[in-house]
């Protein structure tokens, strides 16, 4: 009963431990890209060093690439690039059972919309925008996005001569999800991004029939 005691109290104080070490993994890692992005737009991207950003966390330099790889990292963190794959996985493989790939896709993107939102977007944008490099990592976004949205429909419908469906719907929804997002930042962002979202795919069912294939 003792040792028994013991362990659960160690257990207990372990466990305490490391939620206040992903507490304040997680608040470092907001409070940097907080930084960032302040310097970002008070500066530009360009002029802006990755040591500003580190003393404006109150960061080493060695202890920001424990947290971003470079800065504009920081930008993808804003953007919200790295919250999706996991969540289409999930939702896709719950839409599997009623509904075909595109459908699917349809539904899971319009539900995660305000995931691709945020006040600060058109700023991100427009520094997306601003070089070349940056230009190419906004459309590697895009690229990994289908690739993860690929991967969660051949999840979802793992049956065989299912891939080039799967792979497909992704490439689609995706061109759905960019020329959403790119009216969308054109336009009013008072009207949500899933009213672009849905009309885009409305368009696409008009003009094929792959909704009609499982």
């Amino acid at each position: 009963m003792l040792s028994r005691g013991v362990s659960e109290f160690t257990g207990g104080v372990m466990e305490k431990a490391l939620g206040v070490r992903e507490t304040k993994r997680r608040e470092t890692h907001e409070r940097i890209a907080e930084a960032g992005m302040r310097l970002f737009l008070e500066r530009g991207y360009e002029e802006t060093t990755l040591d500003a950003i580190a003393e404006a966390a109150g960061i080493s330099r060695r202890t920001f690439f424990y947290y971003f790889a470079s800065k504009d990292d920081i930008l993808l963190t804003w953007n919200n690039a790295g919250a999706v794959p996991e969540a289409l996985k999930v939702a896709l493989i719950r839409e599997a059972s009623n509904s075909t790939p595109l459908e699917a896709a349809n539904r899971c993107l319009v539900d995660m919309a305000s995931q691709f939102e945020s006040p600060e977007s058109r700023t991100i944008d427009a520094l997306l925008r601003s070089s070349d490099a940056l230009r190419s990592r906004k459309d590697a976004i895009f690229v990994s996005l289908e690739a993860d949205l690929a991967n969660a429909l051949m999840a979802a419908w793992p049956e065989e001569g299912q891939q080039a469906m799967c792979r497909t719907t992704a490439m689609i929804a995706m061109g759905v999800l960019r020329l959403a997002r790119e009216d969308w930042l054109a336009g009013d962002t008072q009207r949500p991004l899933a009213e672009y979202l849905r009309n885009g795919f409305a368009a696409v069912h008009e003009v094929t029939n792959l909704d009609g294939v499982r």
